[in-house]
């Protein structure tokens, strides 16, 4: 039902209809009378921009992805997607009848935070990379692993 005042449910309708009466202003006949008007206010329902719903899921994926470090690079991809339709979604959210603007400002956030992420994850792979020193204790410790291991490995039949 609208919040007009005024405004009635039209019996038999889906609550989304709404009658108004009221007195026209206009002279019927040049007699000075004033004619009950009835006006139809049809409503839609409000719907979320596609963007900004895409724009959280990738968000989601995008952190998600991060956060299990070794599909950091996928998570970059899945957040550079988030941020695109996280914009795209504000930019519709903007439109009359359309909403959203929370979800793709959350998928915003959350794909910032995982291109950050995933920038700071390989800024360290890199550093540690580029570091004899690291590069040489990496190397120590997999040979120490691999002289605990056994020379032969039996498997039973």
């Amino acid at each position: 039902m609208s919040a007009r005042s005024g405004a009635t449910p039209v019996s038999g309708d889906d609550d989304a209809t709404t009658r108004r009466g009221g007195a026209a202003d206009a002279d019927v006949g040049g007699r000075g009378r004033s004619v009950e008007v009835d006006q139809r206010v049809i409503t839609k329902p409000a719907r979320t921009s596609v963007a900004a719903v895409f724009a959280l899921v990738f968000g989601v994926l995008a952190l998600f992805s991060v956060l299990t470090v070794i599909l950091a690079p996928v998570g970059l991809i899945f957040g550079v997607i988030g941020l695109i339709l996280g914009v795209v979604g504000l930019r519709r959210a903007r439109r009359p009848g359309i909403t959203g603007k929370g979800v793709a400002a959350g998928g915003l956030v959350l794909s910032v935070v995982a291109v950050l992420l995933a920038i700071a994850f390989a800024v360290g792979v890199v550093t540690v990379l580029n570091n004899q020193s690291a590069v040489d204790r990496l190397q120590q410790q997999v040979q120490s692993v691999r002289d605990k291991l056994p020379a032969q490995v039996t498997v039973p039949h």
